[in-house]
Parts: structure tokens; C-alpha cells; sequence
């Protein structure tokens, strides 16, 4: 198959797969979900991707139709349907199905993958960002369907020839981007935002943070400003699907460049790493 589309049990092409319109997902985009590159037909970091899956459900109190090892098994039986391994895989569950109402009766949710060919960019192409207010609500933390301020931002980063959005709250705290966390290094340190319920915990960004414990790289899990943004020594971004990308200017003015050794070093530990896990 050149794509795939599933939706319990059923599968076909994306195209070709039809959702009820009393799926919670329609009124009020009721679910989560969690997403991820696979290369040779191996999913990159799987059961962390799976975990936190199931946490987001856990905090919306949704039912999982299946468990952990069921949805990792049925994952690994997808991928290899498809006719390349290099893929985008993407998973949500909703709520269910039900007349829509704001209240609801527990059951077991909808399971909904995508599936589609993808390959791995540069990872060592410098990338350009925009910054943006941070509009978004307190449950950053989990990874649920309402992305109505990241889909605005994303489009802002795009018409402006930018490759991501970095949101910065009122006084100045930067927290992440539209579709992936920001870092910077500053005094040779790792500093990321902490793990709090304005960011997302990303699987790239917990990546980073054990490589560079493995390199001897100082890690700072607190807050910083967009002042110090600016003032960085390099400025990072990490995804599951780009792993970490390096930015050279922001609001159009240059950034980073001042430790390209590190950033080099850094750079080739989780290219290297991702490399092996998918051989």
C-alpha cells in the first residue's frame, strides 16, 4: 500500500477510510494522540511514544480499546504493509461514539492510526523561527487533538518563510514551539523549559536531555526568556520526526553560531543514535 488508514479494525487507504460523524473526535475533538517516524520499517522510540500515549488518555480519562503491547504489535503489523519502511506513523484514540453532548459515558475509545511514506530531512540544515504569543490553555502537558493556537502559529511560521513558532507567554517565558520543544545551550549548559503543564514532554527532548548527560553536557530543566533566546549560545528544536535542528535566526535577526563544536557534537550522538535503533 503507498498509505494506510485504520479505524477499529478497519483499514484501507487514507482516503478511503470513513469516520462516523458521532465520533466525539467531530464536536469536540475529543481524544489524543502521538506520532512518530519509522525507518526500515522500524518505528523510532516506540514505547516511549506508546507510553506517553497512554498517559494523555489516562489524564483525559479515556478508555483504550487495547493495551500497550496490543497497540505496539498492531503498529508493527501496519508498517509493514505499506510498500517503503521509511514512514510517518501517526495514532489517536477518541472518546467514542456517541450523540454529541458536552458529558459522556465511559467506554472504550476509537483508535484511528495514520500511516504515510516520510523520509528524514538534514538534520543539519539551520533552520529559521518566528516567535509568537503563547495563547494556549494549562494542559499543554498532554497531547490532545485542540490545536487550533498551534495550527495558527504554524501558519504565521509559514507565511513568513519560517520553519517553526516559538511561543513566548505574557513576561516573557519562552515554553515551546508550535510542533516541537525549544532549547538553548548557554554557558555550554542544556537549558530546556521545564517539564511542566505548558510544554509538552517530547520524546526528542527527552532524547537530548540523556545524550548530553552521556556527553557530559550540563542539563538545566528551568525556565528561560526571550531575552535569552537572543542571547544564546545555540538555539534548538526537537521533534520525534526532526530529532533536533539548529536555529540561525529568529524574527529575523541572527542567533546562535557561537558553539559549533558542541552543536556538532550533540547533533551527531542523536543522528547516530536514531541510525542504529532503525538499522
Amino acid at each position: 500500500m503507498k498509505d494506510l488508514g485504520y479505524y477499529n479494525g478497519k483499514i484501507g487507504r487514507i482516503d478511503e477510510i470513513l469516520i462516523p460523524m458521532n465520533d466525539r473526535v467531530c464536536w469536540f475533538g475529543d481524544g489524543v494522540y502521538d506520532a512518530g517516524p519509522c525507518r526500515n520499517y522500524r518505528i523510532f522510540a516506540a514505547d516511549e511514544h506508546i507510553d506517553r500515549f497512554f498517559r494523555s488518555a489516562a489524564f483525559m480519562n479515556i478508555t483504550m480499546p487495547l493495551s500497550k503491547e496490543e497497540l505496539r504489535e498492531l503498529l508493527e503489523e501496519l508498517v509493514r504493509k505499506l510498500d517503503t519502511g521509511n514512514l510517518f506513523v501517526y495514532y489517536q484514540v477518541t472518546r467514542g461514539t456517541a450523540m454529541r453532548s458536552h458529558d459522556y459515558e465511559p467506554a472504550p475509545g476509537n483508535l484511528w492510526v495514520m500511516i504515510r511514506p516520510a523520509e528524514q530531512g538534514d538534520f543539519s540544515r539551520p533552520v529559521r523561527l518566528i516567535t509568537t504569543e503563547d495563547t494556549r490553555y494549562f494542559h499543554c502537558n498532554i497531547k490532545t487533538l485542540n490545536l487550533i493556537p498551534n495550527v495558527l502559529a504554524s501558519q504565521k511560521a509559514k507565511l513568513a518563510g519560517c520553519d517553526e513558532a516559538v511561543f513566548i507567554r505574557p513576561g516573557g517565558r519562552v515554553t515551546e514551539c508550535a510542533h516541537s520543544n525549544v532549547q538553548i545551550l548557554m554557558d555550554g549548559a542544556l537549558v530546556t523549559p521545564p517539564a511542566d503543564e505548558l510544554i509538552l514532554p517530547g520524546i526528542g527532548r527527552a532524547h537530548l536531555i540523556r545524550i548530553c548527560g552521556k556527553l557530559g553536557i550540563p542539563v538545566r530543566e528551568e525556565a528561560f526568556t526571550a531575552d535569552d533566546l537572543f542571547a544564546a549560545e545555540e538555539v534548538c528544536v526537537t521533534s520525534s520526526s526532526r530529532l533536533v535542528s539548529f536555529a540561525n535566526e529568529i524574527d529575523g535577526k541572527p542567533v546562535g553560531g557561537k558553539q559549533p563544536g558542541l552543536k556538532q557534537l550533540i547533533l551527531d550522538a542523536l543522528v547516530r543514535e536514531y541510525l542504529e535503533e532503525t538499522e
